[in-house]
């Protein structure tokens, strides 16, 4: 009796516009969610390769032992570096000291010590040191 009967007309560009904007305002969300959410401390824990520091490890050579320091970075090797290297050693052992330069040169390109190359003619050389390089630098990530 009093009641009177409303009619509501919805254009269908109206419920499209609202169905749009309702999916695009859930993938804003989500993505700021993926962006800022949780997932992002994961990543920087562990993307330090190294803890920074000077690590070393002990060749011998004949009689002599020598120490090579590696210096590294979180990601990166820095640099390295023969101690205890003294005129005998290197007269006996000529090709020891161009190979580290070498191995100097390329350490800051290369993604992994595996990745040095080297000539034929000192290969020998090289996998001593590429070997204490290897062990020096065990020491960087095991020291958690």
């Amino acid at each position: 009796m009093g009641t009177q009967t409303k009619i509501v007309v919805i254009k269908a560009k109206e419920i499209i516009y609202t169905g749009i904007f309702l999916v695009l305002g859930i993938l804003l969300i989500v993505l700021l969610i993926n962006m800022f959410g949780k997932g992002k401390e994961k990543k920087t824990e562990t993307t330090s390769k190294y803890i920074p520091g000077v690590y070393s490890s002990t060749i011998t050579l004949g009689e002599n032992t020598l120490n090579v320091a590696v210096a590294v970075d979180e990601d990166t090797v820095s640099g390295v570096n023969i101690e205890n290297l003294d005129e005998t050693v290197t007269t006996m052992y000529p090709l020891l000291e161009p190979a580290l330069n070498e191995i100097n040169n390329q350490i800051s390109v290369v993604d992994s010590v595996d990745d040095i190359t080297y000539s034929k003619e000192n290969q020998y050389t090289y996998i001593i040191l590429n070997q204490a390089i290897k062990n020096a630098l065990e020491q960087a990530q095991s020291k958690e």
